[in-house]
């Protein structure tokens, strides 16, 4: 399972090296030692942190920001792969087990702009920079006068391109950009945060928000270990998101917004399915008992291609994009 050092088990932990993705490590490892467990962190570079001058519609589908730290778990390096939840592809490699998902941090999404308060209040014509096309896509359904340009690097490098004022190429004007709150928060850049946009057309990404804990499948130990960190109403929340995903066949490549939440035992679960340009919008929601999340999930999806969300899904190549952290 793990290294034995000074007599005491430590737990190696997986994680890509981006300075979100290594506070979540040291989220994880502080969440073991207060339980007493050792850990150290083993870094893992990803096709998607090794090709930076391309978008991610070009360089492949599921799995860029996971698969590398997954193969760390799977070839013995690590015990633990630790990731942005909203990276996961749904489909589950059956050699490894989805062990805990900690308490849930924030999962909506925010604005932010050197010069415009109010998303709401942005001139026709103005630009917004976002590498997610679920955002692009309910930017341009509420506003389709807007332009969307592309957005690549970690939260220094997208905070730099917002000072700058200029979009990734230099050639126009940028306005503002929507980031994910979670990471802003974990990284102390909250400051930059201007609001958060408005949950009830802006649904967050499948599992945003939430970290997922990864171990092989075998590993009885660690998987024991892990579960101590597990936080039931996250995983529940989760459950029922991802879930809903997978019956609609998509990974983190298809324009698909998600928000789970449990209030007195019911959780109610709302979902859209939009076109990479904003233009049809397919929405439903559904709700019972927490008990059954996965259940509710796949119901969901099944009221949203009753609705024509299969319709839409065709029409979306599968490597027109990837919503990765942040």
């Amino acid at each position: 399972m793990a290294n034995k050092g000074q007599n005491q088990l430590k737990i190696r932990l997986a994680t890509r090296g981006s300075p979100l993705a290594l506070w979540q490590a040291h989220h994880v490892s502080g969440l073991l030692q207060s339980k007493g467990i050792q850990s150290e962190l083993v870094l893992v570079q990803t096709r998607g942190d090794q090709v930076q001058d391309k978008p991610l519609s070009q360089i492949g589908g599921d799995g860029l920001f996971t698969r590398e730290v997954q193969h760390a778990v799977l070839d013995g390096r690590a015990d633990v792969a630790v990731h942005s939840l909203k990276d996961l592809p749904t489909l589950q490699d059956s050699r490894l087990s989805l062990a805990a998902i900690p308490k849930r941090g924030p999962r909506g999404d925010v604005w932010l702009s050197p010069q415009f308060g109010q998303f709401q209040e942005l001139p026709k014509g103005s630009v917004i920079a976002t590498g997610s096309l679920r955002r692009r896509a309910q930017m341009l359904h509420q506003r389709p006068d807007l332009k969307m340009v592309g957005l690549r690097g970690n939260l220094g490098t997208r905070l730099g391109i917002l000072e700058k004022g200029k979009t990734p190429d230099g050639c126009s004007n940028l306005d503002g950009m929507v980031l994910a709150e979670a990471g802003l928060v974990r990284l102390q850049l909250g400051s930059h945060i201007r609001h958060a946009m408005d949950p009830s057309w802006m649904l967050p990404a499948v599992g945003q928000g939430a970290l997922g804990l990864e171990c092989r499948a075998n590993d009885s130990s660690t998987m024991t270990i892990l579960a101590q960190l597990n936080d039931a109403e996250t995983r529940c929340e989760v459950l029922a998101e991802r879930r809903m995903l997978a019956a609609l066949g998509g990974g983190c490549l298809i324009p698909i917004g998600c928000l789970a939440m449990i209030e007195n035992g019911v959780l109610l679960l709302r979902a859209a399915v939009l076109d990479p340009d904003g233009k049809r919008r397919i929405a439903a929601e559904n709700q019972g008992p927490d008990s059954s999340p996965e259940k509710l999930g796949e119901e969901l999806a099944n009221i949203l291609m009753s609705q024509g969300a299969g319709e839409l899904l065709s029409q979306i190549p599968l490597t027109q994009s990837l919503e990765a952290t942040p």
